[in-house]
């Protein structure tokens, strides 16, 4: 039986400078066109980082509002979440674009090491960032960066924070942080299913973990994601041309996992999600 991967595109992130790739789209009409072009590619899901004129990560509200609405107009249904990631942001900014009520929001449940520096979550600000995500109706994608992070989304679920079922993002291949193994993924996915088994789940691989990741995730049953934030190349040998062209490598890998790449609609379905504003 073909099941439907939900395909999610990360498009700007905020650690990629024009410096490093023309690709990158940080102004809202790159961003905008470029989601549109992975939308139509295969992907079903945007997660959405905006920039600063200097291309510093930004928590404008204007900005985000931008893109959401350019996206609504352009990919009909697609899943649109705000990222609330905390680089180069202070705790106090990361939620403000939520009271835009897009479809998700991204919600890391706990602090990490990252290779510079310590992703800071701590308790009162996840909580704070998930109860303003349940008063306006928006479904958090839990981030996991470390295994702690994975229990205390299941305390959120128990304390009524975050509504079930939970969707789960494994994050893989960031320095300090959880490995790209499969074995490690094998084991999330198995505590996953013993603590909350209605939950759903995607992966994002990182850098040169990107592919495998995406394959891992297919044959396993989870959700992939792609996209120039976690990995700006093609290959070993060139950066990636949009992305659109990561979505599309993607999309044409479905098929080999008996999967294929799910339309908004049925990724809407798969999470629970209302129908398209």
């Amino acid at each position: 039986m073909t099941t439907a991967a939900i395909i999610t595109v990360a498009i700007t992130g905020a650690v990629p400078k024009k410096r490093d790739t023309q690709a990158v789209p940080v102004v809202p009409a790159e961003q905008i066109e470029s989601t549109q072009e992975a939308f139509e590619a295969g992907a079903a899901l945007v997660h959405v980082h905006v920039r600063n004129k200097d291309e510093s990560s930004s928590s404008d509200p204007e900005l985000f509002a931008e893109v959401q609405d350019g996206v609504r107009k352009h990919c009909p249904g697609m899943i649109v979440q705000f990222s609330t990631g905390g680089r180069g942001r202070t705790q106090a900014e990361r939620g403000q674009a939520l009271s835009l009520r897009p479809d998700m929001a991204s919600l890391a449940t706990g602090s990490v090491n990252f290779p510079t520096q310590v992703y800071e979550n701590h308790p009162q600000l996840v909580e704070s960032l998930a109860q303003t995500m349940l008063d306006h109706g928006i479904k958090p994608e839990i981030e996991v960066f470390d295994l702690a992070m994975l229990y205390n989304a299941r305390n959120l679920v128990d304390r009524g924070l975050v509504r079930a079922p939970a969707h789960v993002q494994w994050v893989l291949g960031i320095p300090n942080a959880l490995p790209a193994r499969r074995r490690v993924l094998e084991f999330l996915i198995s505590e996953l299913e013993e603590i909350m088994p209605d939950a759903t789940w995607s992966a994002a691989g990182i850098g040169r973990h990107q592919l495998e990741v995406n394959r891992w995730c297919l044959e396993l049953g989870g959700h992939p994601r792609t996209g120039l934030e976690d990995n700006i190349k093609f290959d070993r040998n060139r950066l990636a041309d949009s992305n659109a062209e990561l979505v599309a490598r993607l999309a044409g890998l479905c098929e080999e996992y008996g999967r294929r790449p799910a339309t908004p609609t049925q990724a809407r379905a798969i999470l629970g999600l209302n129908p398209a504003p």
